[in-house]
């Protein structure tokens, strides 16, 4: 509220204070107008409205500044502390405490591109959180029973699928879950697609492509959103976005990337001409295999065979036959030799006998001689006496004598007269 009044003679305008600011706030809106401010953010906080409030500052000053949640959700990075800006804002003043402020309308990252540095942000937190791992991430199936696919439906990227899906294995069957795959409302129809596959129970493999172009029109796969529903999926997901040269966020958390849609499609395709030769290839070692193994189940059956007829009752029967043949030749031979030796044993005894006998010894001219009296046999001359009279038995008869004689055996010469 303004007042007059006089003081020393002069007229003064009185001025609240109120007054002042919104004075002040209108000739810097009308003079200053909007500028473009460079500095780095820092005392950031973020209010549960959606406004953003920081200080900009640089080595000479700084700044509060103010951006309300309109402009914030146009933002396509996230405001962090020391990040350096260029602020398009408008100079103002905050009444309730007088303080100087910006009115920041957009803002952009200095030196590096916004959409780049919200994927360098955007990766560097998923990765944080796990979702580039490679321990997470699933194989591909080597036969899928249908494969599905998440792309426009008029797009290059679907035929390029087509086509090498034609060529490689067409037996497979495709199933294209529709999406919008640029624009704003790209991301939420990709989720939507995602999911709509992931229902499907025969559906083995997801294809998420997509044909090349710049960030802008590959934004929608660099979303958190997009990438969280990529990790979440139940069955794997193979991506295929851009050119060999480009890097999405959906590349980095798919099970599998490949630079290309056709190249998507042939990871995800069996090549049905190599495994016609595989096939070829495992029919030969097969036949082989079972060649030999009737080979030798035919020699296993020729010795079961040979083994059953060794064993049969008839071939016993012979086999006990030719043995009781063998037993009965040798128990002859051994009863032959038996007897041989028997009768060696016997003539060689007789012999030995014949040679001890008396009778042979008397047969050789000696004589045995007993004393009639008593019959016994005379060994020596002193057992008789002059006209004892002896019986005498020679080789051949017997002869009675008297003893004439009794003392030394005569000389040869005696005995010869």
């Amino acid at each position: 509220m303004s007042a007059a009044s006089e003081y020393g003679g002069r007229e003064r305008m009185l001025l609240g204070v109120g007054q002042l600011i919104a004075g002040l706030k209108g000739l810097l809106e009308q003079q200053v107008g909007r500028v473009w401010v460079v500095g780095e953010i820092s005392n950031l906080h973020r209010a549960r409205s959606g406004h953003c409030y920081f200080t900009l500052k640089d080595s000479d000053g700084q700044m509060r500044a103010a951006l309300f949640r309109g402009q914030a959700q146009r933002v396509r990075f996230e405001l962090e502390e020391g990040l350096e800006i260029v602020a398009e804002a408008e100079v103002s003043i905050y009444a309730a405490r007088g303080d100087l402020q910006l009115i920041v309308r957009s803002l952009e990252p200095r030196g590096v591109g916004a959409l780049q540095l919200a994927f360098e942000q955007l990766r560097r937190r998923l990765e944080a959180a796990g979702l580039f791992d490679e321990e997470r991430k699933r194989p591909l199936p080597v036969h899928p029973r249908r494969i599905g696919v998440v792309t426009s439906p008029t797009s290059a990227a679907v035929r390029d699928v087509l086509k090498v899906a034609g060529r490689r294995f067409p037996a497979i069957p495709i199933l294209v879950s529709p999406c919008l795959v640029q624009g704003e409302e790209a991301a939420g129809q990709i989720v939507a697609a995602l999911e709509r596959l992931a229902r499907v129970e025969d559906v083995d493999v997801i294809l998420l492509v997509r044909g090349g172009g710049s960030i802008e029109d590959l934004q929608a796969f660099n979303t958190e959103r997009v990438a969280r529903a990529i990790a979440e999926s139940p069955k794997p997901v193979l991506c295929g976005v851009g050119h060999e040269t480009d890097v999405t966020i959906a590349d980095l958390v798919a099970d599998a990337r490949a630079p290309t849609p056709s190249a998507a499609a042939m990871l995800a395709l069996p090549d049905r001409e190599a495994l016609a030769r595989l096939v070829a290839r495992d029919e030969m070692r097969l036949a082989e295999a079972l060649g030999k193994r009737l080979e030798q189940a035919r020699s296993r059956v020729e010795r079961l065979a040979q083994l059953l007829r060794a064993r049969s009752p008839q071939a016993r029967i012979t086999l006990a036959r030719t043995r009781e043949a063998r037993a009965r030749v040798a128990a002859l031979q051994a009863i032959r030799g038996r007897l041989d030796r028997s009768r060696r044993r016997l003539s060689e005894s007789a012999a030995r006998l014949d040679a001890l006998s008396p009778l042979a010894v008397l047969g050789r001219g000696y004589a045995i001689a007993r004393r009639e009296v008593d019959g016994r046999i005379v060994r020596r001359a002193s057992e008789v006496e002059r006209g004892d009279r002896l019986a005498i038995r020679l080789g051949a008869g017997e002869i009675g004598a008297e003893v004439t004689r009794v003392g030394p055996p005569l000389e040869r010469e005696d005995r010869n007269r």
